[in-house]
């Protein structure tokens, strides 16, 4: 049976940031603006379609018809990224020697072991994402790291939405990183780096896809998130004592995800435009230790990680830190 439907069969059917050490409500940025979150919730009816940086937009000329209702979350025909995903990272801007202790290699060696072969890839938590699918295939939930490439500010200190692509494009051209239609460029910028759009203000991270020669591209910008921990940051201590690799790890795991799973913002959404990953932003579920403190909920590769939760697009839906395990609301 084909995945849409088996879908059909099974189914026939950034916001806030809560501190333990303050137990105050402060705004949280990672993918989200509050001020579009309540937009979303008060035109969820609307048919909102996926910003990429976590919050519905009006869709335009994009259908937002719904081909296949899930659990929580729907299908809008478009695709998905099947088989195993290449990653492909550019480190933008100083990462040896940068202003904060986190712009360094140590930051680069610890997410470039998450995303290592069968790590975060292939793990229970990633195949969250093969609860869902498009009308040919199911995602897999593996995913790795391919290469990666450095870009020492080609586009400057200020990016922009157009520029960040540049810096891709220019990665490709080079040919220091190959053109795979079936691979996700993150581009990973030290913090004294800012992307115009709103980091640090409307969001952490967010992903979205462009055209380079004739190829659909998607990516994903994270900046280090040493440059605004109080809106980027859950914990100071961290489980592997970098604040900015623990800190940036839980935005890119977030949008690899959605990448994975609505690459094209055509995909797998709600009414409100909200992705999978956006369902669950900044809830963790149980964690070993106290948040705040070096907190985690995932051991992978032989390391501790604090990683939001995923939508699980089964059962009912919900909240999970890993598939068919339990959810969780907090």
């Amino acid at each position: 049976m084909a995945p849409l439907a088996r879908f059909l069969h099974t189914f026939i059917r950034t916001t806030f940031r809560r501190t333990s050490a303050q137990g105050a409500i402060v705004f949280c940025l990672s993918c989200f603006l509050l001020t579009a979150g309540l937009r979303a919730q008060e035109n969820s009816a609307t048919n909102l379609v996926p910003s990429g940086k976590g919050w519905g937009v009006p869709g335009g000329g994009l259908s937002t018809d719904t081909v296949a209702t899930g659990n929580g979350i729907q299908y809008h025909n478009g695709p998905i990224m099947p088989g195993t995903v290449h990653i492909y990272f550019v480190w933008y801007g100083n990462w040896v020697n940068g202003p904060h202790a986190s712009d360094s290699p140590m930051t680069v060696s610890l997410l470039q072991g998450l995303f290592a072969p069968h790590v975060l890839g292939g793990s229970p938590y990633a195949k969250i994402n093969s609860t869902y699918g498009d009308q040919t295939a199911n995602v897999t939930g593996n995913f790795q790291l391919k290469a990666a490439a450095t870009d020492p500010y080609s586009q400057g200190q200020k990016l922009t939405d157009t520029t960040l692509t540049t810096v891709i494009s220019n990665a490709i051209a080079s040919h220091a990183l190959p053109l795979d239609a079936n691979g996700v460029y993150e581009v990973l910028s030290s913090s004294d780096v800012t992307e115009t759009s709103g980091l640090c203000h409307t969001y952490c991270g967010f992903h979205g896809h462009t055209l380079i020669d004739k190829t659909d591209i998607k990516f994903v910008f994270v900046g280090n998130t040493d440059r605004c921990p109080g809106a980027c940051e859950v914990q100071s201590v961290t489980p592997n004592g970098d604040s900015g690799a623990d800190g940036m790890a839980n935005i890119m795991a977030h949008e690899t995800e959605e990448t994975i799973t609505d690459p094209d913002l055509n995909a797998w959404f709600n009414n409100a435009g909200t992705e999978n990953a956006d369902l669950c932003q900044w809830r963790f579920g149980p964690v070993v230790g106290t948040l705040g403190n070096g907190a985690y909920n995932q051991t992978l590769g032989g390391r501790h990680w604090l990683i939001q939760m995923v939508w699980e697009n089964a059962h009912g839906g919900g909240c999970a830190q890993k598939l068919n395990g339990p959810f969780y609301t907090q």
